[in-house]
C-alpha cells in the first residue's frame, strides 16, 4: 500500500533571495562587460563605473533604509544602465543617469519591488531626451585603451568630440540599406552601446539565467518571435526594402534588452500567459519602430511601453484560485 503525503502549499524547491538573484545576473553580465572593455577600452570601465556610482549614491541618499544599497539591486541597475550607454558619453552624464534611474525609476515608487518601469531604462530614456546628440554618437572599436575624448568633458560643458565616429548596424541598414555580416553581429565587431555588440555572449548569458531559473524563458523567447515573425514576412515579400530577421535579432539592443531588461520580475507579468503577451508586445513594437519609425532602434521604448501595460496584463492573465469562478466568486 502506498502512503500519500498531504501538505499545504506553496511548495518551494529553491531558496531565492534578492542578493542571490542579483549575483546570478551579475555573473551573467560579467562576460558582456569584459567584452565591452576589450572592444572599447577604458571608456567602458569608466562609463559603467560612473553609472553604478550614481545608482548606489542615490540609493544611499534616498533609500528607505541606510542599508538598502547592500542588496545589490542599485549596483546591478548601474551596471545595466552603463552597458546601454555609448562609449564616448561624458562621465557626468552617466552619473546623472544613475541618479535618475534610482531616484525616478525606483525610489519615488516606494522602493524595491514597487516600481512600474525598469529603473535602468528610466535613466537611459531621460538621458536620451536630455542629451540626444551625446547618446547617439558612436565611436568605433580598436581605438586603444585610453578614454575617449568625450568621457572627460566637464559637467554641462560641450564635450570634445572624437575624431572618428561609426554607424551602428541598425543605422547602416536604416539610412544606407547596408547589411552587417552575421559573424560581426555574433562576435561583437560592430559599433553601438557598450553591452549590445556581441550577440553570442548575450545568448550565453540568457542560457545561464534560464538554467539558474533567474529569468522566465518565455519573455525573451516571445520577444524573439515577436520580432522575427513580422520582419521575416516582410523580408520574404521584398528583400530589397526590408531587413532580414537575423539582423533585427542580432543587432542593436534587442538581445540585451530581452535578457536583462524585459525579464525584470518587478516590471513584467508573472503569469505564463502574461509573459507571452508581454514579450510578443515588446517584439512587435520593436519591429514596428525599427521598420516604420524614424529611429533605427526601438527596444527601450518598447519595453517601457509594455512595462506600463504589465499590471493590466497580469490582472487579466493571472490564474484564478481553485474553486472560484471567472468573477472571483465561489
Amino acid at each position: 500500500m502506498t502512503s500519500l503525503r498531504v501538505r499545504p502549499g506553496p511548495f518551494l524547491h529553491k531558496h531565492m533571495s534578492t542578493p542571490g538573484m542579483m549575483f546570478d545576473v551579475l555573473v551573467a553580465v560579467a562576460p558582456v562587460f569584459a567584452a565591452a572593455v576589450w572592444y572599447f577600452g577604458t571608456s567602458a570601465l569608466l562609463v559603467v563605473a560612473a553609472a553604478t556610482l550614481g545608482c548606489v549614491a542615490a540609493e544611499r541618499a534616498w533609500g528607505k533604509s541606510k542599508a538598502s544599497w547592500k542588496d545589490g539591486s542599485a549596483a546591478l541597475t548601474g551596471v545595466l544602465l552603463g552597458l546601454t550607454l555609448p562609449p564616448g558619453l561624458p562621465l557626468w552624464m552617466a552619473f546623472l543617469g544613475g541618479l535618475i534611474a534610482i531616484g525616478l525609476g525606483k525610489i519615488v515608487w516606494g522602493g524595491l519591488g514597487q516600481n512600474l518601469f525598469n529603473p535602468a531604462l528610466v535613466g537611459r530614456a531621460t538621458l536620451q531626451a536630455a542629451f540626444p546628440t551625446a547618446m547617439t554618437t558612436w565611436t568605433p572599436q580598436g581605438a586603444g585603451m585610453a578614454p575617449k575624448a568625450g568621457n572627460l568633458a566637464a559637467p554641462f560643458m560641450q564635450a570634445t568630440t572624437d575624431g572618428v565616429s561609426a554607424a551602428t548596424p541598425l543605422a547602416q541598414w536604416k539610412f544606407e540599406h547596408a547589411q552587417t555580416p552575421f559573424m560581426d553581429l555574433l562576435t561583437g565587431n560592430t559599433a553601438g552601446s557598450l553591452g549590445e555588440t556581441s550577440a553570442g555572449l548575450l545568448l550565453l548569458a540568457a542560457a545561464w539565467l534560464i538554467f539558474r531559473r533567474t529569468i522566465d524563458w518565455r519573455i525573451p523567447t516571445a520577444i524573439a518571435v515577436g520580432v522575427a515573425l513580422p520582419t521575416g514576412i516582410l523580408y520574404a515579400i521584398d528583400p530589397a526594402a526590408y531587413p532580414p530577421p537575423h539582423l533585427m535579432l542580432g543587432a542593436g539592443g534587442l538581445l540585451f534588452g530581452a535578457v536583462f531588461m524585459a525579464t525584470d520580475p518587478v516590471t513584467s507579468p508573472l503569469a505564463p500567459k502574461g509573459a507571452w503577451i508581454f514579450g510578443l508586445g515588446i517584439g512587435g513594437l520593436v519591429a514596428l519602430i525599427r521598420i516604420f519609425g524614424g529611429l533605427p532602434e526601438g527596444v527601450m521604448y518598447a519595453i517601457l511601453l509594455m512595462n506600463a501595460a504589465s499590471p493590466l496584463i497580469e490582472r487579466v492573465t493571472q490564474p484564478r484560485a481553485f474553486g472560484y469562478g471567472k468573477a472571483g466568486k465561489p
